[in-house]
């Protein structure tokens, strides 16, 4: 196909009557914008819920077990009665 072949082809195109477009396309399109929209809101939602549980978890979780305290020795026995002269 040569350039004016394409350039014609485009020009009927263009000139030519709009494409019919269905007229329950506008209301479908809101009402899939409407639902993607409320189920990207329950998920975000969703995670600041299981963002907000897991520092609640781990904050209490350190609170009761203190990881941060060095566990006392018990590798060294007790000194009592060794010097018993």
């Amino acid at each position: 196909m040569s350039r004016r072949d394409r350039e014609a082809a485009a020009r009927r195109i263009m000139e030519g009557t709009p494409p019919a477009v269905p007229p329950d396309l506008c209301a479908d399109a809101v009402r899939r914008g409407s639902r993607m929209l409320r189920r990207r809101r329950a998920a975000r939602r969703l995670m600041w819920l299981l963002l907000f549980t897991a520092v609640v978890v781990f904050t209490i979780w350190a609170t009761t077990a203190r990881p941060w305290v060095e566990p006392p020795s018990d590798t060294t026995p007790p000194l009592t009665g060794w010097s018993s002269w």
